[in-house]
């Protein structure tokens, strides 16, 4: 795993798992060598971006030649830990979490969520699509059984921060935050949030402001 990634700027670290994606891709359709311009076609993220991403690991091309593909496979699999798989806990399994139930992340094999938390489910637990579901008064004891440090919040509003907190005092590393509330953490605690509604309505947002530019042009 790369070492001091705190260097590595944030929009970077983000496109890391699509890097490695769309290399993925390359590498099954038997292409040994890319160039960024290639590469950039594919993502459809400018170049010079991709170029300017890539600058922060070092020389990971060379100029007349581009990129080996499974050198940068290789590369980017030790940074994104690929080979370590990660257990993963979901907490409510409402219409969302129970999408997340199903999906589990099929496309990616070194993430899985084992077990998840619903006031619907009884103490003994039930199961769906063969993940056991618990209810919330045991996530402590859960997740410290299985040694889990990341968890899907899919909760209502008014229990994020509650089951946050909880989350936290067990030594929780990460949580994905799919709730509209801001999360109150330790800075030893990352949270990423993703606000649907909120990205819903800057969709619409650009997509209007796009046509009253094309309009005025």
């Amino acid at each position: 795993m790369i070492e001091e990634t705190s260097k590595i700027p944030q929009a970077t670290s983000k496109r890391l798992p699509l890097y490695y994606r769309f290399l993925q891709n390359f590498a099954s359709a038997n292409k040994k060598r890319i160039s960024s311009g290639e590469l950039s076609e594919a993502m459809k993220i400018d170049a010079a971006t991709i170029r300017r991403d890539f600058s922060h690991f070092g020389a990971l091309g060379r100029k007349g030649y581009g990129y080996d593909v499974q050198y940068l496979l290789r590369f980017f699999r030790e940074a994104l830990d690929q080979d370590k798989e990660t257990d993963v806990a979901l907490i409510g399994v409402g219409s969302l979490g129970s999408a997340f139930v199903k999906y589990n992340f099929h496309k990616n094999h070194n993430t899985r969520i084992v077990m998840a938390f619903d006031p619907a489910a009884t103490i003994e637990g039930v199961e769906k699509s063969g993940i056991p579901i618990y209810h919330p008064s045991q996530i402590t004891q859960k997740m410290e059984e299985e040694g889990i440090e990341v968890a899907i919040l899919t909760v209502p509003a008014s229990e994020a921060q509650k089951i946050t907190d909880e989350l936290v005092e067990m030594g929780i590393k990460g949580i994905l935050n799919f709730t509209p509330v801001r999360l109150t953490a330790p800075e030893s605690v990352r949270i990423h949030t993703i606000d649907l509604s909120v990205e819903l309505q800057a969709l619409i947002y650009f997509i209007k402001n796009d046509l009253k530019n094309s309009q005025i042009e």
